[in-house]
């Protein structure tokens, strides 16, 4: 994975060895390397796409394994500098600068880097095209994905808002680390670089990130952990929730210490250890939930007051809930298909350059791994008008089912052995399809055995839906 930091080491080297150093950086979220043979046309996809995103750097002057320059055609390399005002609507903003570099025979020669920062609206082409990055791709968007990035483009902007708080009360130790992360010298500035600060205040993301108490203006920059006994939450005579935790403060810091919260509470099993002894160890894999934590805390909405993140622990199973759903970019069909967005740029690249996360999709897929090497149920998700909830059982699951059956089939029966019972309309909302698409599904599970109906009638109002026998 290369982070923003490693972008910026590579063109802080010396004229003797950037070239290489960029040639050597792999393509990524924010790098792209362009031969100085591409057209600026061609170019302005990669603008737009890198301004759809999370912003990036393009090398221009490197094509495949060759050092090429641009020195040799400066009307051309006018015409990239230009490329953006020319070719891409509104606008494209760019910060266009020459590299010295020195060629292996000892003669001089530029490399072309233009920075593009994310942008605040959805870019297109002159043509009216629109791209945006997803790994080291430019992806051509759908007249329903753009509009849908233009919704989430919208909250993003929430992320650069000023706050009240300066950036002289923040903690200077988070900052400091930061910039000696990224071998910084002035953190002050690398603040204001990164969207963190403007005009001596923090902007949302810095305040979220390095605030001592950002809670104190952003009341639902918190999470909540709590442990229930049992399996299910109980209330009045028979209330079981035996442990409640507020976490606050920066977001580093609230990730430790909400780390350390589930992993003090966390469902267990006793398994034999290499020891030889039977121990206590956690029902679910650590990498697993620790990568569910950290996706909700930063690609959650924090423009969407008044809630914050739920984690709540049971005895079979560790369930995260985050504020605002998924962009309309993503289908929940399969997740692991979950490509990473824009809503939260500036949290989510200094969390990278801290190594504190993955690109979402990357992450999703690791706890898909990890749960699946365990041999328990895939990784569950379920959108309602206003959140996304993350289910990650210990219940282990029939390899013959997970090998022949479709993924909606399991991902509705997961909810039901999660739910003594559940009417059609609830299987709809959990698993986010159709209803006749889950009604032909649970038709399938009937027939196999797997599901019964319960009801007194093919029209009660009140029948429902669970595991078979």
């Amino acid at each position: 994975m290369v982070a923003a930091g490693d972008i910026d080491n590579a063109l802080a080297e010396p004229p003797e060895r950037l070239a290489d150093a960029l040639l050597q950086l792999p393509e990524s979220q924010w790098y792209d390397r362009k031969s100085f043979r591409v057209e600026p046309r061609k170019l302005a996809e990669t603008l737009i796409a890198f301004a759809n995103a999370d912003g990036g750097s393009i090398a221009i002057g490197l094509s495949g394994g060759v050092v090429e320059g641009v020195d040799s055609d400066a009307r051309h390399l006018n015409e990239l500098q230009q490329a953006a005002v020319d070719f891409t609507e509104p606008t494209v903003a760019t910060r266009p600068r020459l590299l010295a570099f020195t060629r292996a025979d000892g003669t001089a020669d530029h490399l072309l880097v233009i920075e593009v920062p994310p942008g605040r609206v959805v870019h297109t082409t002159t043509r009216d095209e629109a791209f945006l990055r997803i790994g080291d791709e430019n992806h051509r968007l759908t007249y329903v994905q753009r509009r849908e990035l233009l919704y989430d483009k919208s909250q993003s902007t929430f992320e650069t808002t000023p706050t009240a708080e300066f950036v002289a009360e923040a903690d200077r130790e988070l900052i400091e680390g930061y910039a000696h992360a990224l071998d910084v010298d002035d953190p002050d500035q690398l603040m204001v670089a990164r969207g963190l600060a403007v005009a001596g205040r923090l902007t949302v993301a810095g305040l979220v990130l390095f605030g001592r108490h950002p809670e104190r203006e952003l009341p639902s920059v918190q999470m909540r952990v709590c442990r229930f006994r049992g399996t299910r939450r109980e209330s009045g005579s028979r209330q079981n929730l035996v442990g409640d935790d507020r976490v606050e403060g920066p977001l580093p810091k609230m990730l430790d210490e909400a780390r350390d919260r589930v992993r003090e509470w966390q469902p267990t099993r006793r398994a034999l250890q290499a020891s030889g002894r039977f121990e206590d160890v956690g029902l679910v894999p650590e990498d697993a939930w620790l990568e569910g934590l950290v996706n909700a805390a930063v690609h959650r909405s924090y423009s969407a007051q008044g809630d914050y993140i739920h984690v709540d622990i049971y005895d079979d199973r560790i369930v995260i809930e985050s504020p605002g759903r998924f962009p309309g970019l993503v289908d929940l069909g399969d997740p692991r298909e979950i490509t990473r967005f824009a809503r939260n740029p500036r949290i989510a690249r200094v969390c990278t350059d801290l190594r504190i996360t993955q690109e979402l999709g990357e992450g999703i897929r690791r706890m898909f791994d990890e749960m699946r090497a365990a041999g328990l149920q895939d990784p569950m998700y379920h959108q309602t008008a206003g959140s996304v909830q993350l289910t990650l059982s210990g219940a282990p699951v029939e390899r013959q089912l997970a090998a022949s059956l479709p993924l909606l089939q399991q991902q509705i029966l997961i909810a039901l052995r999660e739910s003594d019972n559940l009417s059609t309309g609830d299987v709809v909302d959990i698993v986010g399809a159709s209803r006749p698409t889950v009604l032909r599904h649970l038709g399938a599970l009937r027939e196999a055995g797997f599901v019964e109906w319960v009801g007194k009638s093919p029209n009660d109002p009140r029948a429902s839906w669970r595991v078979g026998g």
